[in-house]
């Protein structure tokens, strides 16, 4: 019996509140930089007075120079965020399986809260110091909980709608992208005067989500499978569905806690030697990078230069506007995935971006000749991102936990989420470079790597759609032609269990 309770809605929407807060901070750093940058400038004490107060009488509209020790700092607020992202999603393993689902999220928000103070209070220090450091530190924060608000929700969520509570998790990413994009306007925090705020109101979903942690049931999985507690596992499977037979569920995760039994732990290193995980190891990585080399963040980067080519006055509006629709195609993925599929929502998602990027790149070619070009390449920019949050968007994040049994995957997920943070670093990092070197074809670049995702997907990706994780297991066994190849996995799983034993 399956069926949605005020429990398991608590459960989610508390999980989910650690998105909203990554999503928050992806968003909040872009709005605030010319205000922040003026800090930073007077903290170094190169700040040009000058242009400051022709600035104030509005008698130039270009924008101020910038001391190339202000773009260090600003460059270094900017990456330390996915630096620690990437550093901490290594750990996302060893948190789940030490702490807990419940603790390990409880445990992590203290770096959320710390990063917060940090920055809200750095106008009464040193700004660009205080600001690098709260966002090195909420970097961490967002690596941990990029990984373990998938693996809870996934683990707590009825087969029936995993896909559809999956996807809350970019969900929740979104809206707190939009969320930090509205209150980062000008007349709101995004100011000198209330931009510490803008930033220091990062770390507040992590105060709320602390208190509602303290009601929510740990993940039957883990208590079954990890711990061995029936009792408790029982409990918790019944504040989460109701009260119904559990035998069901605990035969399933009975099969699961044997497999496991046979796999040993895996730590992430033997993750990676083991043949036995290749395949789904493989699908895992080429979701993420499929994911991240689609172009989606060159989009919000170049978007800004495209709706003011296209007359747009107020391209921040533009931006905001692209932010809703992110919101209702994730929503739209969120009521598609449990009936249309994991693997055909991502094909018609990184197939329909692909003719997107033709399409800009023609826009963007043509426009100094046509002038209706200019919005052939915003429609463009609002399909694309919707195509985006169709599949390639929401279903790399929990399609890891689907395809992997309890022993590996924590280490899965973790592996899964250094490769999206790192892929995030390197398109953030080098798309300025390529763009210069490309001019108005970079997208073809884009565009052939989408191409490639969606065959790859086509061919390798399996559907995971109402499939329980043994079902999964065992679809990428038949795929890896698992009778001739038995022994020599036996033999693998042997070896592994004896050295975890040692």
């Amino acid at each position: 019996m399956e069926k949605l309770t005020g429990t398991l809605a608590l459960a989610v929407f508390t999980a989910a509140l650690g998105s909203l807060q990554m999503g928050y901070s992806l968003g909040v750093i872009n709005a605030p930089q010319k205000v922040i940058e003026r800090h930073y400038a007077r903290s170094l004490g190169v700040y040009n007075e000058e242009l400051a107060r022709r600035e104030r009488g509005n008698t130039t509209e270009h924008e101020e120079p910038t001391d190339a020790t202000v773009v260090m700092y600003w460059s270094l607020s900017v990456a330390t965020f996915s630096i620690g992202g990437m550093v901490s999603s290594f750990l996302v393993s060893f948190v789940s399986d030490i702490r807990g689902r419940i603790k390990g999220m409880l445990f992590i928000n203290v770096l959320a809260i710390t990063a917060g103070l940090l920055m809200g209070l750095a106008k009464m220090g040193t700004p660009y110091l205080m600001v690098i450091a709260g966002r090195a530190i909420m970097g961490l924060y967002c690596g941990l909980s990029s990984g373990l608000v998938p693996l809870y929700i996934g683990e707590i969520s009825p087969v029936k709608y995993r896909g559809a509570m999956g996807a809350l998790h970019q969900l929740a990413i979104v809206i707190g992208i939009l969320i930090s994009q509205v209150i980062g306007l000008d007349f709101l925090l995004g100011n000198d005067d209330m931009w510490h705020v803008l930033l220091g109101l990062s770390g507040a979903p992590a105060i709320l989500q602390s208190l509602l942690l303290l009601v929510c049931p740990e993940s039957p999985r883990y208590l079954y499978i990890k711990l061995g507690k029936v009792e408790e596992a029982c409990k918790s499977l019944k504040r989460l569905k109701g009260d119904y037979d559990t035998s069901k569920d605990i035969a399933e995760m009975q099969a699961e806690k044997e497999e496991v039994m046979n796999e040993a732990q895996m730590s992430i290193l033997r993750l990676l030697r083991s043949s036995v995980y290749r395949q789904q190891l493989f699908v895992a990585l080429m979701m993420h990078l499929s994911q991240q080399f689609s172009g989606i963040n060159a989009i919000f980067y170049y978007s800004t230069s495209i709706f003011q080519t296209a007359g747009v006055g107020q391209p921040v509006y533009a931006t905001i506007g692209m932010g809703v629709i992110n919101i209702i195609f994730t929503l739209v993925s969120v009521m598609l995935v449990d009936r249309a599929g994991r693997r055909t929502l991502t094909m018609v998602g990184l197939g329909g971006m692909c003719c997107c990027a033709v399409a800009m790149t023609v826009g963007m070619v043509f426009q100094d000749v046509y002038s209706w070009m200019s919005y052939l390449s915003m429609a463009a920019i609002f399909l694309f991102v919707s195509f985006f949050e169709i599949g390639p968007g929401p279903i790399p994040w929990f399609i890891v936990a689907e395809i992997f049994s309890q022993g590996p995957r924590p280490a899965a997920i973790a592996l899964a989420g250094c490769c999206n943070w790192t892929c995030n670093f390197i398109v953030g990092m080098f798309f300025p470079y390529l763009e210069g070197l490309c001019g108005n074809y970079v997208f073809v670049i884009f565009a052939v790597l989408l191409f490639g995702f969606t065959v790859f997907t086509y061919m390798r990706v399996p559907e995971t759609k109402g499939k329980t994780f043994e079902e999964i297991t065992a679809v990428f066994h038949h795929k890896r032609g698992a009778p001739p190849s038995k022994p020599q996995e036996e033999a693998e799983m042997v070896q592994l269990k004896s050295s975890t034993e040692a």
